[in-house]
């Protein structure tokens, strides 16, 4: 690849062309980043943490089945910063460590710190054959709690290993001094947490999620189940207000059945956003996005036509932990798929966020959100506003992509 772009990164070729990787594994895709060697600060290494913050997890995954089926040169560090990215992905700030302990410097692999300002110390295995020295892992921990980087009473160690079978390291740690300290997980484990987040629509539920990465004692499991309670709640919006629509638009309109209208086009609505603001992304929950700054954010939804006669209509809900989400970027955007594609509106945060006063409200005991219809009206399409006190709908055909 690289000898044939001119010295292009693997990150340019991602944007331009991303199948070229979809057929490549991990060690081919590191020949061609840099020296092909991951070292401390090399470019290398620079130039593959660049790339992981553009792929989609699915990759992540696949990368990381990769370093521990392979056991390529450099497996070990690459599954380093794969992990380090995943929990970039969990929402928390991520400081990378050393691929090699040097003399004098603390050898963690890498620091997550979340919004409550918990710190992580991380180590990554990618076998439990061998028993761990616990007192090297503790002390790397000390050592940046007495150097004042991370405080003693609001951080601990969480060891993510290649394995999902754990147990003589299980019994290891539970037989340490250091068992209240130290959290154990498979990478396995870890890609499904990354999963459920993506499924997830409140990024306050994995907030309550991560708090599983640290050690607690479970004798009351109260906040266990509440976990869970919140978690099922989360998983069940969407759900539950698509059948509403449905069950809103059975009394007056009809689903259409055109068999030439497409059931899924969310992945081509993207890529139609991605190419019109020049533009990765990253799956932030189930329909928001954010470049890697999270300079720019992105909620995008699709509705199937429901017909009123020969007018289509389009039916989306709108939820304030969106709202707050947009609001956390300096550009952000709402994306629409009306029945397919090819009709994909893409409208800045800022001019639809002041129409959200003008429009229907369902307001449920434990959720309220905001009903987004969108009306075709022979070739133009407009944004309803039933609470406009001047009766105007908003014409957002110059908006499609």
């Amino acid at each position: 690849m690289k000898n044939s772009t001119h010295s292009k990164s693997i990150s340019e070729i991602w944007v331009k062309n991303e199948d070229v990787f979809h057929s490549k594994s991990l060690s081919q895709i590191l020949s061609f980043a840099g020296s092909g060697k991951l070292k401390d600060d090399n470019s290398t290494s620079i130039e593959f943490r660049e790339f992981l913050n553009q792929v989609p997890s699915t990759l992540l995954r696949q990368f990381a089945e990769d370093c521990l089926a392979d056991k390529f040169e450099n497996s070990g560090f690459a599954l380093q910063d794969i992990i380090n990215q995943i929990g970039l992905r969990l929402d928390f700030s991520i400081k990378h460590g050393l691929y090699r302990g040097r003399q004098n410097e603390i050898g963690y692999d890498g620091i997550w710190t979340s919004k409550e300002g918990h710190n992580i110390i991380l180590e990554v295995k990618t076998t439990d054959v061998y028993r761990m020295n616990l007192d090297i892992i503790a002390e790397y921990r000390n050592k940046l709690i007495e150097k004042d980087q991370i405080n003693k009473t609001n951080s601990s160690i969480l060891i993510v290993v290649g394995r999902e079978d754990t147990g003589d390291l299980e019994a290891q740690i539970r037989g340490s001094r250091h068992a209240w300290d130290i959290r154990l997980l498979s990478t396995d484990s870890l890609i499904k947490l990354l999963d459920l987040k993506e499924t997830l629509n409140d990024s306050k539920t994995i907030q309550q999620i991560n708090q599983l990465l640290k050690p607690t004692e479970y004798t009351r499991i109260d906040k266990l189940i509440e976990l869970i309670f919140v978690t099922s709640k989360d998983l069940q919006i969407d759900a539950l207000n698509d059948i509403q629509v449905d069950i809103d638009a059975k009394k007056e309109y009809k689903v259409s059945t055109d068999k030439t209208v497409p059931v899924g086009f969310y992945e081509e609505c993207l890529k139609k956003i991605k190419l019109k603001l020049r533009m990765n992304f990253v799956k932030r929950s189930r329909i928001s996005f954010s470049n890697n700054e999270n300079s720019t954010s992105l909620i995008c939804a699709i509705s199937k036509p429901y017909l009123q006669g020969q007018k289509e209509k389009y039916w989306f809900s709108f939820h304030p932990h969106q709202r707050d989400f947009l609001n956390d970027s300096k550009n952000s955007y709402v994306a629409y798929g009306c029945g397919s594609s090819n009709y994909t509106f893409l409208i800045p945060f800022k001019i639809f966020e002041p129409l959200l006063e003008n429009l229907w409200t369902t307001q449920k005991e434990d959720r309220m959100y905001w009903h987004v219809f969108i009306h075709k009206k022979g070739s133009k399409f407009v944004l309803v506003q039933p609470s406009n006190f001047k009766g105007k709908d908003l014409d957002i055909t110059k908006y499609k992509i």
